[in-house]
């Protein structure tokens, strides 16, 4: 009876596995209307956290940018031109790897520390300190019709969305921080 229920088995697997890995859209939309809050994952960076005793300030102590996460930044970059979307302001992380995907694909940023990520002691005691400023930063920010972009960590884009993002992922949210579209990069 199994044998005969593997074609429709399988094609279930598929339709859930395509669901879970595109929650969303992958639209530009949302974006071109302006006023959204645009996430990005930091680009790909070889590993998970950063090695025990690392510096925010040294890059040579921190996970950084492998050069196909180098290429993804600049490519990221390339979507936004490409899709017209206008920006506003670009805050990133002050981990290097955040900083370094806003150079690449942007060019000028700023840090903001609510971005920093919370993965790892001491930081994660921050946590909730950092996102509700973020939360009251996003709040209270106009736009005047173009986007703010942040460029941040896994553990900072998953508090406040219902997004598991990937690295490079941009996730596309509005002020009450609905998500609007995901759109994958790599």
């Amino acid at each position: 009876m199994i044998r005969n229920n593997v074609p429709q088995i399988l094609f279930f697997i598929f339709i859930f596995l395509f669901l879970i890995s595109n929650p969303v859209n992958a639209s530009w939309d949302p974006a071109k209307d302006g006023d959204k809050i645009i996430l990005i994952r930091h680009s790909k960076a070889p590993g998970v956290g950063d090695p025990p005793g690392f510096k925010i300030k040294d890059c040579k102590t921190q996970r950084n940018l492998s050069k196909e996460g180098i290429e993804q930044s600049k490519k990221i970059g390339k979507l936004f031109k490409k899709n017209q979307i206008k920006i506003d302001q670009v805050l990133s992380s002050q981990w290097c790897r955040c900083k370094d995907t806003a150079k690449y694909a942007f060019k000028n940023y700023k840090e903001f520390t609510a971005l920093n990520s919370t993965f790892q002691t001491p930081y994660d005691k921050n946590a909730n300190k950092q996102i509700k400023e973020l939360r009251d930063y996003i709040q209270k920010w106009n736009g005047n019709g173009s986007n703010l972009v942040l460029v941040t960590h896994y553990v900072i884009i998953s508090a406040i969305t219902d997004v598991a993002p990937r690295s490079g992922e941009i996730v596309i949210i509005d002020k009450n921080f609905n998500t609007l579209s995901t759109i994958l990069t790599n």
